[in-house]
């Protein structure tokens, strides 16, 4: 499992470039991977939402820009990426563990979280802690990237361990951070692994949604 401390640091030190080089490293698919999330956040049809692990606050400015009705809260660990939320206009935020947060049980419609369930320590008791936050009733959906089969398997493979840890680190100045992701990539448990990981957290109806052919998935699940 992730190390928490590592996680912190290496997230504050690229907090500032943390948005340029996801759209460049992906080729600005990520965006697209945040507008597919929205499509299904929009079905739902919440009140309130809250974004964890919300970084920059990608995927809460995109929620709350589509859907200015919803009441949109974005958690994070990390300081110095909640403030470059705030500077990108994510006004309501929170500064908290995501394992633990301060916030009453059932009081949220939809919980979502985009690239960040990865880099918890514990992925069970961190699924655990947002099903308690939602309402009966209420969705999940994660947003995470994922390892592709078949002839794409090889090649990603290369660019994640080879190829991309050398751009990042040319954006970002910090090349440690990206060995991390793929390492972390390759262990984050996917598809079928993780949706029988949702029902053992206790929530119903887990589904699996790959995005260009295993790069990134969309899970969802009901509690």
């Amino acid at each position: 499992m992730p190390d928490p401390h590592f996680v912190h640091a290496a997230f504050s030190s690229i907090a500032s470039r943390y948005v340029t080089a996801n759209h460049v490293l992906s080729l600005g698919t990520d965006i697209l991977w945040r507008e597919r999330a929205l499509k299904i956040v929009a079905e739902w049809a919440p009140n309130k939402l809250l974004d964890i692990a919300t970084g920059t606050g990608d995927l809460a400015l995109t929620i709350k820009r589509a859907l200015p009705e919803v009441d949109v809260l974005g958690t994070d660990f990390c300081r110095p990426m909640l403030d470059i939320a705030v500077q990108r206009g994510l006004t309501n935020v929170l500064e908290a563990d995501a394992m633990n947060l301060p916030l009453p049980d059932a009081s949220f419609d939809v919980a979502t979280v985009a690239f960040g369930l990865r880099n918890m320590a514990d992925y069970g008791k961190a699924l655990c802690e947002f099903r308690r936050i939602l309402r009966p009733g209420g969705h999940l959906l994660v947003l995470d990237f994922s390892m592709p089969e078949g002839v794409m398997a090889a090649p990603y493979r290369f660019y994640l361990h080879h190829i991309l840890p050398r751009i990042a680190g040319w954006l970002t100045g910090n090349m440690r951070a990206y060995d991390y992701l793929g390492e972390s990539i390759e262990s984050f448990p996917r598809g079928a692994a993780f949706c029988d990981l949702l029902t053992r957290c206790g929530y119903q109806a887990p589904v699996a949604l790959p995005l260009m052919g295993g790069i990134a998935t969309i899970y969802t699940a009901e509690k």
